[in-house]
């Protein structure tokens, strides 16, 4: 199976626009609200200025603090996560309004709903075809009836899906902003019971680690990459907790037995290699479970691979 795309194709965007959104609304342990300012420390931004690349840092969105209050009808914070999430829609709606790649900083992975869903409208808008892949060590598919923890980081697939509470649904003007022919997931190495039964129900095409150590990630990517083309708007939803906590500790929900860094760089150039990224998340940074802000360190080298750097200049 042959991916279908250009790989002398560029990105039509030249300008990245950084978006920081300084919350834990979502996730399980404090911490990953100092993520957009670690990525910054790591030289996030010099090093996409390198590449050739317009950067444009927005800041930091503003939103509410997180209450860390327990679940409310299987849901905790989801007042402030929907303040969150609108803020990160309008500054991704804004980003690609300008004709740039929105990269959101994070925060949780909860924020992916305001992210896609912008990106979602914007795509259907331009008569694009959406492909998301979904970097991650967990599927991110309970909902408020399944969830052990009501936690909303583990919501946003669900959400995207059209199946999660009505305050997170419907945001890019359909009742989904995804079908599950879009989705990609890859890494995926913790998922609950109750998450496996949706999986199997909605139909999703996971890429779990048994399946990269079986075919390799070079054969993992050409799947997840089949028919994109010059028509495609590709999205990545980069959660560091995809990488084997040994490679990058800085995370709050670590899973043993991820991809390595070289397996990492992989994925990322082969996607880079498409031409069709046009917009990013990366997400979970927990730099107050960091060691020496390695994992933002790491973070970075890859998002440069993402945008295409390479060792050669590949034909």
């Amino acid at each position: 199976m042959q991916a279908t795309f250009d790989p002398s194709a560029s990105p039509a965007a030249t300008t990245v626009a950084l978006i920081g959104a300084p919350t834990d609304v979502g996730a399980s342990v404090r911490g990953c609200g100092m993520g957009p300012d670690a990525l910054r420390v790591a030289g996030l931004a010099e090093c996409v200025a390198r590449m050739g690349l317009t950067v444009v840092d927005r800041g930091n969105l503003a939103g509410p603090a997180t209450p860390w209050r327990a679940p409310e009808g299987g849901l905790r914070h989801l007042k402030e996560a929907v303040a969150w999430n609108r803020s990160v829609y309008d500054a991704v709606d804004a980003a690609l309004g300008a004709g740039h790649l929105p990269l959101l900083m994070g925060g949780d992975h909860c924020l992916a709903i305001g992210s896609i869903s912008a990106v979602a409208w914007h795509a259907r808008r331009r008569g694009k075809t959406l492909r998301v892949l979904w970097l991650d060590a967990h599927t991110d598919v309970n909902t408020e009836a399944t969830s052990p923890s009501g936690n909303l980081h583990g919501m946003p697939v669900a959400c995207l899906l059209g199946h999660g509470p009505s305050a997170l649904t419907g945001w890019s003007g359909l009742p989904s902003a995804l079908q599950a022919d879009a989705l990609r997931f890859i890494g995926i190495r913790s998922v609950d019971a109750p998450e496996r039964d949706a999986i199997r129900a909605l139909g999703l095409t996971v890429f779990d680690m048994r399946h990269i150590d079986e075919h390799g990630m070079r054969t993992t990517m050409t799947e997840a990459l089949h028919g994109v083309d010059e028509d495609t708007h590709l999205h990545v939803s980069f959660d560091i907790d995809c990488l084997d906590p040994d490679v990058a500790p800085g995370v709050g929900t670590g899973v043993r037995g991820g991809p390595g860094y070289r397996e990492m760089q992989l994925c990322m150039e082969m996607i880079a290699d498409t031409g069709r990224l046009g917009s990013m998340d990366v997400v979970e940074l927990n730099p107050a479970l960091d060691v020496r802000n390695r994992s933002a360190e790491i973070a970075v080298e890859l998002i440069e691979s993402l945008l295409g750097k390479s060792t050669l200049a590949r034909p």
